[in-house]
């Protein structure tokens, strides 16, 4: 019984898996809290997860039919993230494997997004193509055994992350945050081809996997705000369907681009940018049509959540890994190399 927590932004998430197994799933999200300021504000979301922690821990035990005597491991999320958010979750993943008299481990909070697949899907094959896709982060990685091997990058992106170009964009739309969900739900009426927007970096030679959404950004601004100068009204169907169009298609490109490069007949789209309507179609469409496997989470695993993290906990426990040290602490901006993170606290300094 492996019980992990997630707390790197706004979600507070525990999630409890026993080989393979979901066992329990619950998450507490302050996104309302955040709304009103556009964004994620890192001291709220630390406080909302103080105030969260031992509710959704109770829960989640009462789910599984377990008190925490009946917890085998405890994992937690490391990094990346916020550092006061990260704090708050370890601080309480310490204190439950101390009481449990249990191992702890360290999660790399993107290699929890590609585990979350294994919970519907079973073990990823080797190799597997993964593309992940967030509010902050959008990379291609090549993962062979997610727990064991390390993990290569094949392409990331150089600016902004296309969860991060869908809430500015939807900000000058005046839409409400978070913007991908609003720009998804504005893009149902509209004309995917009415507005011809760029497609960054999707021819490049020097880099083919990188990503990059800041020009496609600027550009859907752009256009919004020509039609405010001439007082007109935005054609929200219409520019929110051509965005989400120009992202499901540089990200899909490039992704089937990569698994003909490698030979992989897998590929596992994850984040909560996977839960965009048009970018799971048109992956599903592309990959049918190369003969591609197509694997993406259920939308309830898509976004942050605690029961991912169990996943790289359980993987790491059944391959006999080692648990964290004593002083393990946070890596707010740790690269993505393998799924286990174990930082270590700096040493205190002497008086």
């Amino acid at each position: 019984m492996v019980l992990g927590i997630e707390s790197s932004c706004d979600e507070t998430g525990v999630g409890i898996v026993s080989g393979g197994r979901l066992l329990a799933h619950v998450v507490a999200s302050s996104m309302d809290e955040h709304a009103r300021y556009g964004g994620v504000v890192p001291e709220i979301a630390a406080r909302a997860h103080l105030q969260a922690f031992t509710p959704v821990v109770q829960e989640a035990l009462a789910q599984a039919g377990i008190g925490v005597r009946g917890i085998d491991a405890v994992a937690v999320t490391t990094g990346p993230g916020l550092s006061g958010a990260l704090q708050v979750g370890l601080a309480g993943a310490k204190s439950l494997a101390y009481a449990a008299g249990v191992p702890l481990y360290g999660v790399h909070h993107l290699a929890g997004h590609v585990a979350a697949d294994t919970l519907e899907h079973g073990p990823l094959p080797d190799p597997s193509m993964v593309l992940i896709v967030s509010g902050g982060h959008t990379s291609l990685l090549l993962v062979r055994d997610l727990v064991r091997d390390p993990i290569l990058h094949l392409g990331d992106t150089v600016d902004d992350a296309a969860g991060e170009c869908f809430d500015k964009v939807a900000r000058v739309f005046g839409l409400p945050y978070p913007g991908g969900p609003a720009i998804d739900r504005a893009a149902r009426d509209g004309n995917p081809r009415a507005v011809t927007f760029p497609r960054p970096l999707l021819g490049s030679k020097d880099a083919p996997y990188a990503f990059s959404f800041s020009g496609l950004k600027t550009a859907a601004a752009r256009w919004a705000e020509q039609h405010l100068l001439r007082g007109e009204d935005i054609p929200l169907a219409d520019g929110a369907a051509s965005l989400q169009e120009a992202v499901a298609d540089v990200l899909t490109h490039k992704a089937l681009a990569a698994c003909r490069q490698y030979d992989v007949r897998t590929l596992v789209v994850v984040g909560g940018v996977a839960a965009n309507s048009r970018v799971r179609a048109l992956a599903e469409a592309r990959c049918e049509a190369a003969g591609v496997e197509l694997r993406v989470p259920p939308l309830t695993l898509c976004t942050d959540n605690g029961a991912m993290i169990a996943a790289v906990g359980d993987l790491l426990v059944r391959a006999g890994a080692g648990p964290a040290p004593l002083n393990v602490s946070v890596d707010p901006s740790a690269p993505l190399e393998y799924a286990a993170l174990h930082p270590h606290a700096a040493p205190a300094r002497a008086a």
